[in-house]
């Protein structure tokens, strides 16, 4: 569904990034608190919002996914989906350097390679390419952040998000209704089917991000570390082959090297893994 939501987003060209963004936002929260009520799971959110502490959490990593989503959209409408996709092929490797820095977890090998070719291939489109990449570096450093905000804070994925886009939604609402008062709303030059596609935005939204946080906590950590490969291939094939941006020298050394990094790092998980699993003991 990530590989896929530049289609999605590409509908509603007409709409500027910052209000998409709110409505994103708006819509993202009315559908998880119709999930959680159905699933009678309200008195989870209440319990989160009197606790100061996760709340002090999940504020900040409101203000890193809202930077995110901000940013993906503005790149899609933009035209640099390529660039997209290049931040989220850097990003689980950036989560290596964060888990290091931040919570002083050891670094294989493997993993240094990994995280030196990234950085050997954003090097290079930094200096040959038109302009340096600020939008995947951006994108890869901003859910990085968020994903270690949200280690931190010990909330269940669907509760944590209803409190997420409810802190961000009086921003929301500010930009929604400047934009209603200046008669600048996006609802009034949109067709009933783009309107139908706002409103479902926050289903697109709230998804994947349920979805991931689920499948972190059941598949092995090498299976999901590879599958997370799949989004951004799948991104990149829609910038080049289906809305003809550019793809240069600059960008394929860039990939080249990207590539090579996250073939060392899923291999090094496997075998990681494998180890572990003949470490446990076999109950008798």
């Amino acid at each position: 569904m990530w590989g896929l939501v530049p289609l999605f987003w590409k509908q509603l060209l007409h709409i500027p990034a910052a209000e998409l963004v709110s409505h994103r936002i708006v819509w993202s929260l009315v559908f998880v608190l119709a999930m959680l009520a159905w699933q009678k799971r309200l008195p989870e959110l209440r319990r989160v919002l009197r606790d100061r502490r996760r709340l002090l959490w999940l504020s900040g990593s409101t203000a890193l996914i809202s930077l995110n989503w901000g940013l993906y959209i503005w790149a899609v409408l933009d035209g640099r989906i390529t660039e997209g996709s290049l931040g989220y092929y850097i990003n689980p490797l950036v989560n290596v350097v964060l888990g290091r820095v931040f919570l002083g977890e050891t670094l294989r090998p493997a993993q240094l390679v990994s995280v030196a070719l990234a950085g050997i291939g954003v090097t290079y489109l930094a200096v040959q390419g038109d302009h340096f990449p600020w939008v995947a570096l951006a994108l890869a450093v901003s859910f990085g952040l968020y994903g270690l905000l949200r280690k931190q804070a010990p909330v269940k994925p669907l509760p944590g998000l209803a409190v997420e886009t409810l802190i961000a939604v009086p921003v929301a609402a500010i930009i929604l209704g400047a934009r209603g008062v200046e008669g600048t709303w996006a609802f009034a030059t949109s067709t009933p089917l783009q309107v139908a596609l706002v409103f479902a935005g926050g289903a697109v939204t709230a998804l994947p991000l349920l979805w991931f946080a689920h499948a972190a906590q059941r598949l092995k950590y090498s299976t999901l570390g590879i599958i997370q490969y799949l989004s951004p291939t799948m991104q990149l094939l829609l910038a080049v082959v289906v809305y003809g941006e550019p793809f240069t020298r600059a960008h394929a050394v860039t990939f080249a090297c990207i590539w090579a990094g996250v073939v060392v790092y899923a291999v090094d998980a496997v075998v990681a893994q494998r180890r572990l699993m003949k470490q446990v003991p076999v109950p008798v």
